[in-house]
């Protein structure tokens, strides 16, 4: 099982690929979206859209996010993180809600989870 400093480390490196892959999206966009990151919340602000936020919850070891269509939990599985309830990958799920929410087309790299 991952100690504390352990799943923070790797949810905090999740959130700043993340961070990477939303500045990248952004440059190649007209979209008029701000994100921050603060202490393992990563907030997307979608304009007229609300917000999309990711973040880390130490207690279960999983990555929470938080959107206008509902809140999924991803948690470590086989090297990537993946919704407890449906199994999808964390970078699909985030592609195809800020593609809804926000109408941003975003490519996410491989969001690795702890083994």
């Amino acid at each position: 099982m991952l100690t504390d400093s352990e799943f923070i480390a790797a949810a905090d490196r999740t959130l700043a690929a993340i961070g990477e892959a939303l500045d990248a999206a952004l440059e190649a966009s007209d979209a008029d979206i701000d994100w921050s990151l603060n202490d393992g919340i990563l907030e997307i602000d979608c304009g007229g859209g609300g917000k999309v936020i990711v973040n880390r919850h130490v207690p279960n070891r999983e990555i929470w996010v938080a959107a206008r269509s509902g809140g999924f939990h991803f948690r470590p599985l086989d090297g990537t993180w993946r919704d407890t309830r449906s199994g999808a990958e964390l970078a699909a799920s985030l592609g195809t809600l800020l593609k809804a929410q926000a109408q941003l087309s975003i490519v996410l790299p491989r969001l690795a989870a702890p083994a």
